[in-house]
């Protein structure tokens, strides 16, 4: 079976890197909010080019106190895509917000520009893109928008690490940008793990209060916070690894390319685009197929695995009845639920293994196809 991700490949290739890093760690006896975590959010805020970044537990958590930070709170509402895993909706419940769905880009996946200004009201607090699979949002648009009414903007970069939007890495355009490190990430850690970053000074140190109950000082808390701090082991792991994370995009994009160029001309398959401006890191490449459990199903049974993010968009979540929304609220949306289809993508992906999943979704979905 050619898996859609395998871990395990990164791993031997750095094996005596990370073990030194972790043994060292070990050996300090200094396992929360030391060295390591210090010099790796110096060094990956250096790597974006952004004054500021504070290490955390998760992205979820990264979304959560970046709203915080922006004073998000019950009674406010935030914009975003119904077209993404469900932790962006989780951040805004848990500061007590409301998500106001805008439909997607049916090309890039990602929310849809033009839609956004219709649903922007008098609660409206900010503007949350996601970066899905990889593929920067239309931030031009974006920021357009959000000058006009006044609107903070969160990027969601959990997937898109190193992705640029004109120019500018995902994450430093609006006013926070939040990322996670989970460990099939482009940059992924062997645990949990997340980033804020910004330019302002005041929200940085109090994200870093929140991240540690609520403290600037130690045993004085001056609101309510949590315990969302990445250990020492991670940020190591981390740090080993950072280095070779625009090696790890260049080679994804190369696979990118060649799955494209290949299947593009099979009309029964749509193949994803750069939005314009954009440099995509092919977190996931995500083609669209008719009948798609059906090819699913036969590229597992012919050794390819493949991934479906995401089948149910969150608008129709059983989280979010309490909007009352239904099916044919977000058409765009539901028709990408029903049709994405994710295939093996991963830096150590070998051409041979390539060239299997090509012929074999070519044999499937080709001229002769029966699906």
């Amino acid at each position: 079976m050619i898996p859609v991700l395998d871990l395990t490949a990164q791993y031997r290739a750095l094996k005596g890197e990370i073990d030194g890093a972790v043994q060292h760690v070990f050996e300090g006896g200094c396992f929360i909010n030391g060295p390591n975590v210090h010099a790796f959010e110096s060094e990956i805020a250096d790597y974006l080019g952004i004054p500021h970044a504070v290490a955390l537990n998760s992205g979820t958590d990264a979304l959560h106190l970046a709203l915080r930070a922006l004073d998000v709170g019950p009674g406010d509402e935030i914009i975003t895509t119904p077209f993404t895993f469900a932790a962006t909706t989780e951040a805004i419940g848990i500061v007590g917000a409301r998500p106001v769905f805008v439909d997607i880009d049916p090309r890039t996946y990602n929310i849809d520009p033009r839609r956004i200004e219709d649903r922007i009201g008098a609660r409206t607090k900010a503007i949350l893109p996601v970066h899905l699979y990889g593929a920067p949002a239309a931030m031009t648009e974006i920021v357009a928008i959000a000058q006009r009414h006044g609107l903070a903007i969160v990027e969601d970069c959990a997937q898109s690490i190193g992705a640029m939007a004109d120019g500018r890495p995902a994450g430093t355009i609006g006013e926070i940008g939040c990322f996670s490190f989970f460990p099939s990430k482009n940059l992924g850690a062997y645990g949990d793990g997340g980033l804020l970053v910004t330019s302002s000074e005041k929200t940085a140190a109090r994200v870093r209060a929140l991240r540690a109950h609520g403290g600037s000082v130690k045993y004085r808390h001056e609101e309510l916070g949590v315990n969302s701090r990445l250990d020492e082991v991670q940020a190591a792991i981390l740090r080993v690894k950072l280095p070779h994370l625009d090696e790890w995009n260049a080679k994804r994009r190369a696979i990118a390319e060649r799955y494209t160029a290949s299947l593009r001309d099979i009309p029964s398959i749509v193949t994803p685009v750069e939005p314009p401006g954009g440099r995509a890191v092919y977190h996931q490449y995500t083609i669209r197929v008719e009948a798609r459990d059906a090819v699913r199903q036969k590229l597992k049974d012919a050794g390819v695995e493949t991934m479906v993010y995401y089948p149910t968009p969150l608008h129709l979540q059983p989280v979010h009845a309490y909007l009352g929304l239904r099916p044919g609220s977000f058409p765009v949306a539901e028709r990408a639920a029903a049709t994405v289809l994710s295939l093996p993508i991963y830096p150590e992906l070998e051409e041979s293994k390539q060239d299997r999943v090509i012929a074999t979704i070519t044999a499937l979905m080709g001229p002769a196809a029966r699906i």
